[in-house]
């Protein structure tokens, strides 16, 4: 990995506002970075020489003047993110001002592959400065800076399947994938313009991103939202089981459901949770009966959450979670079981994960840069 150059502080600020703007005048950066026209013109002058910022045209203003325009230069360098699905890896790179730059799709069993398809397509004269592995599993606060696989609590294998194709010397950074597409909802999803939110992810498994402030609440061991660990069932003669409640809400006790109610005449009994849905967007009255009683059941979970955080907003992702079936049954239990909170389903989709992780990535990646800035000039 190109280690970034020694900066001034104006010129690290610099760059951070630039590589948050895209592109802007020196007037412009000014303000944002909030320092003297004299001083950003001389910052400006000493990224262009590092070629970390460049020349990108000129922009008219009202009274006929022109004043030059730039960007991030070729030597800001990329980003990784990868997410580890349970069935799909999705691999993004991204320049330090968020530009998608490769990306790439394939299976969980190849995941390697997918993300040397995916480096392999970046700018080969933009340094790599860090990746950013989103994983279903806890995530510890430590990390290692080297290339090395970072301290987490449960990585393991699912951190292995990708660590042969990732370059040495290069960050790695674990990310908890809910923690990652609750981000996205933040930036660019449902919950764009809120502070405070739940992102509750309903699907093989189960979990929560808490947003608190505009930023992720990750906890003293990394594993806040971690809803599996919930004690289910917790009443007079049940002992709660390790992770029960997860194997009793996950994807599949749905089909597990649907299975103990179908008959004959119903048809084929749906084998996977994309068919169950598709049986009940037809008019199935068994497959709508089990999801009306999911959507019950994802209505209390929200409701608890909602009684320990207050979030204000629910946003339901996940491949059930956020099918609009279920939507109106999670509204009506939260009605019935807590005070007035906003519930929505997702609109990132399948790829909140990644996207979290790269706008992740991004923020790290600057941050590499920024770092290098010398004490105050």
């Amino acid at each position: 990995m190109a280690r970034a150059p020694r900066l001034t502080e104006s010129a690290g600020a610099v760059f951070a506002v630039l590589a948050e703007a895209g592109s802007a005048t020196r007037p412009q950066l000014a303000t944002l970075a909030g320092l003297s026209k004299p001083t950003v013109s001389s910052a400006v002058a000493e990224l262009e020489g590092v070629r970390l910022a460049a020349h990108s045209g000129t922009s008219s203003g009202g009274t006929g003047r022109t004043a030059a325009v730039y960007r991030l230069g070729p030597a800001a360098g990329s980003v990784l993110a990868v997410d580890l699905g349970p069935a799909l890896t999705r691999v993004r790179g991204c320049a330090l001002d968020g530009t998608l730059l490769a990306e790439a799709t394939g299976s969980r069993a190849g995941a390697a592959d997918v993300v040397r398809e995916a480096l392999d397509a970046l700018p080969a004269d933009a340094p790599l400065r860090t990746i950013v592995v989103a994983v279903g599993d806890v995530t510890a606060k430590g990390e290692r800076g080297t290339g090395m696989r970072p301290a987490t609590a449960k990585a393991g294998p699912v951190f292995d399947a990708v660590a042969v194709a990732l370059p040495p010397g290069v960050p790695v950074h674990l990310e908890n994938n809910v923690n990652c597409a609750a981000l996205a909802e933040l930036h660019e999803g449902a919950a764009r313009g809120r502070h405070t939110f739940g992102y509750l992810r309903i699907g093989v498994g189960i979990g929560l991103g808490i947003v608190v402030g505009g930023r992720v609440l990750r906890g003293a061991n990394g594993a806040a939202g971690e809803l599996a660990r919930l004690p289910y069932p917790w009443a007079d003669g049940s002992e709660p089981g390790h992770e029960a409640l997860e194997d009793y809400m996950g994807a599949r006790s749905l089909l597990r459901r649907a299975a103990e109610v179908w008959q004959k005449a119903d048809g084929p009994c749906p084998r996977t949770t994309d068919r169950l849905l598709a049986l009940a967007r037809k008019g199935s009255a068994p497959a709508r009966a089990v999801l009306d009683r999911h959507a019950v059941d994802v209505g209390r979970l929200a409701a608890a959450v909602i009684a320990v955080l207050d979030p204000g907003l629910v946003v339901l992702g996940g491949s059930t979670g956020a099918d609009p079936m279920v939507l109106p049954g999670v509204r009506a239990e939260v009605e019935r079981l807590s005070w007035p909170t906003e519930v929505v389903s997702s609109t990132v989709g399948d790829l909140g994960t990644v996207v979290g992780a790269a706008r992740l990535a991004v923020a790290r990646g600057v941050q590499t840069v920024t770092e290098a800035a010398r004490v105050k000039d």
